[in-house]
């Protein structure tokens, strides 16, 4: 996805043993960037119908605003990510409490979701992790 001042968000997509791999690069900062990129990697995840998503988030910029963030699960309601379960890993450390906050809000809300600083635990979790 791109506008005039150049690409907003890359996805690159890959399949493993645990699901759907989707490494996204660019920039963050807005609601809607967000719903975006989300909304790609809903579309792949209802084509492919994995049993595990591997989110790794390597933008730059910030997650939306804590006040946004309930309003972006809502919206991610009835995409086809409530039957998959979804490991996110935040590459920037400073922000995982803001995402872990998105995280608590998607799982009160019908979703199967964690937050991760290393994509190897993230992989440990998606595949041999609870139910």
């Amino acid at each position: 996805m791109s506008d005039e001042g150049g690409p907003l968000f890359h996805i690159a997509f890959g399949t493993a043993d645990y699901g759907l791999r989707a490494r996204v690069t660019g920039t963050n900062g807005t609601l809607e960037t967000t719903l975006a990129y989300w909304r790609t990697i809903a579309e792949e995840v209802r084509r492919l119908s994995p049993s595990g998503l591997l989110v790794v988030d390597d933008m730059d910029g910030l997650p939306p605003p804590p006040e946004q963030l309930l309003q972006f699960v809502q919206a991610m309601r009835g995409q086809g990510m409530e039957a998959v379960r979804i490991a996110y890993v935040e590459r920037h450390a400073e922000q995982i409490p803001q995402v872990e906050f998105a995280g608590l809000l998607a799982n009160e809300h019908g979703f199967d979701a964690r937050v991760f600083a290393e994509e190897a635990a993230a992989v440990r979790w998606l595949r041999y992790g609870e139910r």
